[in-house]
């Protein structure tokens, strides 16, 4: 079954501001919240739906994406799909993720008795880091046909003294003396409605559940260190200059145990010696001297996989493009597949010397070597039209 489109599923448009997104997001959660539909499979799906949708178009980098290449751009292989951001939510990422969204209160207190929720049933730790990004060069051949990159990338990395907890050793982490360990205070107000419970984070330990008495030296207690990670990237075929990837958790690593940023991918084409992209076609400017434009030839041209043979026919004109099938770009995570145009040039020498000016003079004489344009001959901007449609 097909996605929904992301803006639909928020009830929001393009030009909505972050702020708008956000108050959309917390409308649609509510309404199918799992908490106010026990049992309710469907409304639990349609709470992960908006989870994701909000994953995505409250993200500056994600939504620009989404905006330019759509759901594709999220598929398996590319940002989205598998070790990229993207889909595959459960409830313990939402409520881990987006608990800010409605405030601790909200997620925490007023559904399910003020139950902690985070992944996998853990209290939350430390601060998520931040994202990264790198720019990625990749030549003609490289984008044609995806390519796997092993990057080195400086970044801060998970502290292996520690194992990212920030502790000097294991007796120097206790029990938070406030929350008692649940990461959470509770506070009762008395109201003409009656009691009022709300939960919030513990100030003390920041919901942690635990203090630190005694900080790790070699991360000096942020359970990170700074360093260097090599980095195995999946480029699929078909992307373009300007593009982004992201692949989720390949950031910057969190502080004290905290969920690690993203790794953001910028694509950046080098230009080929001889080829020019326009979306998914390839061109290639062809020139050939006056004689084989007469008698016709056969000339190698240069493609994005190697060489390919093409005959060029008898009275060939100046600005005839021919068409190599297939020879260009595919489309990411699509079926279409891009041609090379061949654009013919005739070569004018601009010196010629008295023997070939003397030929010249005989030939200009003749009546065969005036221009006599058959009524109905498509003029060069129609050629050019017709080949890029």
């Amino acid at each position: 079954m097909s996605k929904r489109d992301f803006y639909e599923i928020l009830g929001v448009s393009k030009s909505s501001s972050a702020d708008e997104i956000k108050k959309a997001y917390r409308k649609v959660a509510m309404q199918f919240h799992p908490d106010r539909n026990p049992g309710d499979k469907a409304a639990e799906e349609k709470f992960k739906e908006a989870a994701e949708a909000y994953e995505i178009l409250s993200d500056t980098d994600k939504k620009a994406k989404y905006d330019r290449f759509g759901h594709q751009a999220f598929g398996p292989g590319t940002p989205g799909g598998g070790g990229y951001g993207g889909g595959g939510m459960d409830m313990n990422d939402i409520f881990s993720q987006f608990g800010d969204v409605f405030g601790d209160d909200m997620f925490g207190g007023f559904f399910g008795g003020g139950q902690s929720r985070s992944r996998g049933g853990a209290k939350a730790r430390g601060q998520r880091g931040s994202n990264l990004r790198i720019k990625l060069k990749l030549n003609f051949e490289e984008i044609a046909n995806g390519v796997n990159k092993q990057v080195k990338v400086k970044k801060h990395v998970l502290c292996t003294t520690c194992a990212g907890n920030g502790a000097k050793d294991s007796s120097s982490i206790q029990t938070c003396g406030t929350c008692k360990g649940s990461g959470q205070v509770r506070k009762v107000t008395n109201t003409f409605l009656g009691q009022m419970q709300t939960v919030n984070t513990c100030p003390t330990c920041n919901g942690e559940g635990s203090t630190v008495t005694a900080k790790c030296t070699p991360c000096k207690g942020e359970g990170r260190v700074y360093g260097e990670e090599t980095i195995s990237i999946d480029i699929p075929a078909g992307v373009q200059d300007g593009m982004q990837l992201s692949m989720s958790g390949k950031g910057n690593a969190g502080e004290r145990g905290g969920s690690s940023g993203d790794l953001i991918i910028m694509i950046e084409e080098e230009q080929h010696e001889f080829l020019h992209r326009d979306g998914l076609n390839v061109s290639f400017d062809l020139y050939i001297t006056i004689p084989d434009a007469i008698f016709g030839t056969s000339v190698e041209v240069p493609t994005i996989d190697g060489r390919a043979k093409i005959k060029i026919p008898a009275g060939t004109q100046s600005g005839k493009i021919f068409r190599l099938k297939g020879k260009g770009f595919p489309e990411v995570q699509g079926y279409a597949k891009g041609d090379q145009l061949i654009h013919v040039n005739i070569w004018t020498p601009q010196e010629v010397s008295e023997e070939e000016k003397i030929a010249l003079n005989k030939m200009q004489e003749s009546e065969n070597f005036k221009p006599k344009p058959i009524k109905g001959d498509k003029s060069f901007y129609d050629k050019v039209k017709e080949a890029f449609k």
